[in-house]
């Protein structure tokens, strides 16, 4: 007989997520608490089957921005360290992602 050895289980790790977005400025958390519970918060909408493009808006809504790679760094660092076992369907449903065009400049 051959022993299989099980797949790694994925781990959280929250030392990392809290130094990824309390170093990186923008996002202006008012302390780890408020940061952890915020990528807590992508967890939960990821684990509901929320998409991508669903959680990329409400980051964007949140934070006041359009810039799509602050809001898509914020949620990557949730679900590689805090969420791990959500990246699968995550990056599934980013593959047909296309950003909203940008509103048009006044006086167009």
């Amino acid at each position: 007989m051959f022993a299989t050895a099980a797949p790694p289980q994925a781990h959280a790790d929250t030392v990392a997520y809290l130094v990824n977005v309390t170093v990186r400025p923008g996002y202006g958390f008012a302390g780890p608490d408020d940061a952890l519970a915020y990528g807590n918060g992508i967890c939960h909408k990821l684990a509901q089957g929320r998409t991508y493009g669903e959680v990329m808006a409400d980051v964007k809504s949140d934070f006041r921005t359009s810039d799509e790679f602050h809001a898509s760094y914020l949620i990557g660092q949730a679900a590689d360290n805090l969420c791990p076992g959500s990246i699968n369907a995550l990056r599934t449903s980013a593959g047909g992602y296309r950003p909203p065009a940008p509103a048009p400049a006044n006086g167009e």
